[in-house]
């Protein structure tokens, strides 16, 4: 069982000045609108309703924090989270690109991403959501280009791969690897860019993603697993007392 299924909402902000003060590590996922953002994100935390995936892809413009720690794994969702027992926190950018969003939306959104990506020091990683059959348009290179020059790293997710055959499969990852690799900085060295394939549907990629999110993070899976291990014994000890959520 994985940390991230401890997932729980944190806050929404829509300005910088109203992100949190917490100091520790923040992994954002970004992604055009309609990527399979907020999916990758419920999968991978093992929530249906956690990332919100609006019916009007672009409309939701605020970033969504998820915590990871701060509560156990058998804690109903409506008790308060442990903010100084807080591990790590997810966040969710605003979906970008959708034709029928407002200009003055647009900038604003342009603005919240571009600072937030470039300029936030607890920021550790930037988990970048493409769909597999159409990766690297305009907007999703100017979000690496934004992120690049910070040194940290790309963590790129291919959605929706069960949409190709094999081959299809094979030929995106290895031109999106060569698309990374083509970003080098002044001196000529490679930016910690990494990519991997993905299906929500046939649940491919899933591991991979999650192994490498908490690697980003800092975090080990080992606590949540000797809890799960824990609450299993309790459940064979005393099968009628369990709490409901």
């Amino acid at each position: 069982m994985s940390k991230l299924w401890q997932a729980r909402f944190f806050t929404t902000v829509n300005q910088l000045r109203d992100l949190p003060d917490t100091q520790v590590p923040e992994i954002a996922f970004a992604g055009r609108s309609n990527a399979g953002k907020s999916t990758a994100i419920n999968i991978l935390c093992n929530q249906k309703g956690l990332a919100f995936a609006s019916k009007t892809p672009g409309r939701t413009q605020h970033i969504n924090y998820f915590s990871i720690g701060g509560a156990h794994i058998a804690q109903h969702r409506k008790d308060p989270t442990i903010v100084d027992e807080i591990e790590c926190l997810l966040v969710d950018l605003p979906g970008y690109g959708y034709a029928e969003v407002s200009g003055s939306a647009k900038l604003h959104w342009q603005r919240l991403l571009g600072d937030y990506v470039q300029r936030r020091d607890q920021l550790a990683a930037l988990i970048l959501i493409m769909d597999s059959r159409r990766p690297f348009t305009d907007l999703d290179i100017q979000m690496l280009e934004w992120f690049a020059p910070t040194g940290k790293p790309i963590h790129c997710i291919l959605t929706k791969v069960d949409k190709l055959n094999r081959n299809e499969s094979v030929n995106a990852l290895r031109q999106a690897k060569a698309k990374l690799d083509s970003y080098v900085d002044e001196d000529g060295e490679g930016f910690p860019f990494t990519v991997q394939l993905f299906s929500a549907l046939k649940r491919i990629g899933i591991e991979e993603a999650n192994d490498k999110i908490l690697e980003l993070a800092g975090v080990s899976d080992d606590e949540a697993a000797a809890q799960v291990e824990l609450i299993e014994m309790e459940d064979d000890v005393e099968p009628d007392d369990k709490q409901a959520d």
